[in-house]
């Protein structure tokens, strides 16, 4: 059997008895975890086992938002600290290669913190590129203003997690940077022209096209579709993602519980399927709009399903030697102890 085209969150620390026949029957392909669902590494280490027993598959994805900085879902007193991306490039010094050393550094030591505890995919690097004046939902979250120092800092990222055996998620595929609202609570909308966008915000994208995973923005770009946010935007999905940045992993939209969609849960999740989203992504554990969610995705097949293959198939069989410890205190250390438990 199929999977399901979606990935669910779940209400807590541990899976309830509604939660577990859901996924049984729907058997989605991953799913997602926040701080709801997180007491420490004995329990994470079981709520990710029972979340893979209930659709019978080892490696199904099990994802986070493990950032730095605000959105960190992991933290003290089991976890260590970590800054936003902003701070990586404002690292002492001019020197970029040792920016993106301590940038890979940071990945790895995140792939080490989830692999340990079950999880085996990061909603990381963000690859926005703020514009003055944008909203601040991204703001530090960002590794920089310019669109080069954002893909250098973002590939280090991605390599150091995927060294750990932690796929990266680049995000919000094509550019979050110059939205003026929050798109979990508003539609932002972005008149810059398909110039100003095809040169800085498709740029980081472009420079990544090469990762498994990338997440959509909730964000209407005027230059493409004045109707639609790139989520359920067809023509966005085609000249942008798959045409200009030339992606051709597995994509995700982003939260289909924000309020910058509209219209029930089976209508946004039939409506981000039909756009091109191989799969969608609902992360509030609420059970109904889970069902509702499952049932407007469908199932995993065709091209998307070989796109989720590939995307899995990214992981190494064997991790990178790490020494996690030392690595610690190097990366402390460039941050002159900021982010230390």
């Amino acid at each position: 059997m199929s999977s399901g085209a979606c990935i669910l969150g779940c209400s807590g620390p541990v899976l309830t008895s509604p939660e577990r026949a859901l996924f049984a029957e729907v058997r989605p392909w991953g799913f997602i975890l926040f701080a709801r669902n997180v007491e420490s590494p004995g329990q994470l280490r079981t709520l990710t086992a029972s979340l893979r027993e209930t659709v019978g598959r080892t490696d199904a994805p099990i994802l986070i938002d493990q950032e730095g900085g605000r959105v960190q879902r992991l933290g003290p007193p089991h976890w260590g600290r970590y800054p936003p991306g902003r701070d990586y490039g404002a690292l002492k010094g001019v020197d970029p290669l040792y920016r993106r050393e301590i940038a890979r550094l940071g990945g790895r030591l995140l792939a080490h913190d989830l692999a340990t505890v079950g999880i085996n995919v990061d909603c990381l690097p963000v690859l926005d590129v703020p514009t003055p004046g944008a909203h601040q939902v991204i703001g530090d979250r960002a590794y920089g203003d310019e669109p080069d120092e954002v893909a250098l800092l973002g590939r280090a990222m991605a390599e150091g997690l995927l060294a750990g055996g932690v796929l990266p998620v680049i995000k919000h595929i094509p550019g979050h940077g110059r939205a003026q609202a929050d798109s979990h609570l508003d539609l932002p909308v972005i008149e810059a022209g398909w110039e100003e966008l095809d040169a800085r915000d498709f740029a980081p994208f472009r420079a990544l096209s090469d990762m498994p995973l990338a997440m959509t923005a909730h964000v209407i770009y005027a230059a493409i579709d004045r109707k639609r946010p790139a989520t359920t935007s067809g023509s966005v999905m085609r000249t942008a993602v798959r045409g200009a940045i030339g992606f051709s992993g597995l994509v995700m939209s982003d939260d289909l519980s924000m309020k910058a969609l509209q219209g029930g849960f089976r209508e946004r999740a039939a409506d981000a399927r039909a756009a091109g989203c191989d799969v969608v992504l609902h992360c509030n554990g609420d059970l109904a709009e889970m069902a509702a969610v499952a049932e407007g995705a469908g199932r995993l097949r065709g091209l998307p399903a070989r796109r989720a293959q590939a995307a899995l198939a990214r992981r190494p069989k064997a991790v990178e030697p790490f020494d996690a410890a030392a690595g610690r205190a190097r990366f402390d250390s460039a941050f002159e102890g900021r982010f230390a438990a």
